[in-house]
């Protein structure tokens, strides 16, 4: 029967496993979590193909319980009360350990179903999930069980996965295939860091290979394969992030490198957010002309559409991390919203209310001052509610700019 090479190849020891020394590596945590045999609930949180199910397999084999394995995308709470009937029976004499895998497809109702046996010991939870699991995974499990990342493996360590599975697929064969020169290490180094993925890329061209497995060959089917991202994922979000904080941080390669894992992704409505977003959150008023600027510059990428798009984005986001940086404006409103919320500011100084406010007949002085009868254009009046009058919400940035505009006014109301 046909077994495909990703699970022929599975390692059935910890040794075995590639990548992951953070918490597999000799003295690792895991490691000794396994060696120990007393099997925590445990969450395995990290990107697909990084063995997290290999990893749960192997502590599996090493504990007298009984394995049940469920995938969230297709379990319910059917599978688990069956799971559940089989307890204190001759079927789960040392109790079940129960893999889990993507549980972030289980609702808080299903979650919780598990809660009574984890509790009590006679289910051993093991959980895996390629989304935060402090997002997705009910604050009881959690609360409950150990969380070990799984980080993408590099390329160095998924070459050893592919020259394994370069092997076995020669065995399989009457007159093994030879390989060019650098196919392993393209594999390996376009997978991604998904083993998975560099297994199914070895499987496909020994499939369509004749005598020789060739290095163009292996970048046609590796051109793309690189990109990890998932729009409704962790992925996602984390390069957004990265965007906005690059930009802030006035790396202007980093921008452009997280400006092209977007764009690569097709999310261009994305990146246009964010750079917009940093032209007044970051930059600001040490250099104010960055919004029409970086506006202009949305403005062509989305007539254009990609690919020509990354022309004027790449721009912007040069323009952004090589400006000078003010976040005065941005802490400003946060400051006046804040105190709105609670629940300060209630009505106006009577010289700032529209003069028609009041009824006929019961007009009242207004008493404003109209700043351009007075040199400079400025005359001091309260602006503020009486009850914020004090209030200081935006202070100077130490900027050339905004020091300009301090300069000038103190100069003005002294």
């Amino acid at each position: 029967m046909y077994k495909p090479l990703a699970d022929e190849i599975r390692p059935d020891s910890l040794d075995e496993v590639v990548g992951q020394r953070h918490i597999l590596g000799p003295g690792g945590l895991l490691r000794r979590i396994v060696e120990s045999g007393q099997i925590p609930n445990m969450i395995f949180y990290g990107p697909s193909g990084t063995g997290k199910t290999t990893v749960a397999r192997i502590i599996a084999q090493r504990t007298n319980r009984s394995l049940r394995k469920l995938n969230a995308t297709t379990a319910g709470i059917a599978d688990i009360k069956k799971i559940i009937d089989e307890l204190d029976t001759f079927l789960t004499p040392g109790g079940v350990l129960l893999y889990l895998d993507e549980i972030q497809y289980f609702n808080k109702k299903q979650q919780q179903s598990l809660l009574e046996f984890i509790e009590d010991g006679r289910i051993t939870l093991i959980a895996s999930t390629t989304e935060n699991p402090y997002f997705c995974v009910f604050n009881a499990i959690l609360s409950r069980s150990t969380v070990f990342e799984f980080k993408p493996v590099s390329a160095a360590d998924a070459e050893q996965a592919v020259k394994r599975a370069v092997e076995i697929e020669n065995a399989r064969r009457e007159a093994p295939l030879t390989l060019e020169d650098g196919v392993t290490k393209r594999i390996a180094s376009a997978c991604g860091g998904d083993v998975r993925k560099a297994m199914n890329a070895v499987e496909l061209l020994f499939a369509t290979a004749a005598e020789r497995i060739t290095l163009a060959d292996a970048q046609a089917l590796t051109q793309r394969s690189a990109m990890r991202y998932d729009r409704d994922g962790d992925e996602h979000f984390d390069c957004l992030s990265a965007l906005m904080k690059s930009l802030r941080g006035s790396d202007p390669d980093a921008a452009v490198h997280y400006l092209a894992r977007l764009l690569e992704a097709g999310d261009l409505i994305g990146a246009c957010r964010r750079i917009l977003c940093s032209a007044s959150e970051d930059i600001g008023l040490a250099y104010p002309q960055a919004v029409p600027i970086v506006k202009a510059c949305v403005d062509s990428a989305l007539q254009l559409g990609l690919p020509e798009a990354r022309l004027p984005l790449a721009e912007a986001c040069i323009v952004l991390a090589t400006a000078p940086k003010s976040n005065t404006g941005c802490v400003a409103i946060d400051r006046a919203i804040a105190d709105l919320r609670a629940g300060k500011g209630k009505g106006f100084p009577r010289e700032l209310q529209n003069v028609h406010a009041d009824g006929t007949g019961f007009e009242r002085e207004q008493g404003y001052l109209y700043p351009h009868d007075f040199p400079h254009r400025w005359v001091k009046q309260q602006y503020l509610p009486d009850e914020l009058k004090n209030a200081r919400y935006y202070e100077y940035g130490d900027n050339k700019t905004e020091q300009a505009a301090k300069k000038y006014w103190d100069e003005i109301k002294k």
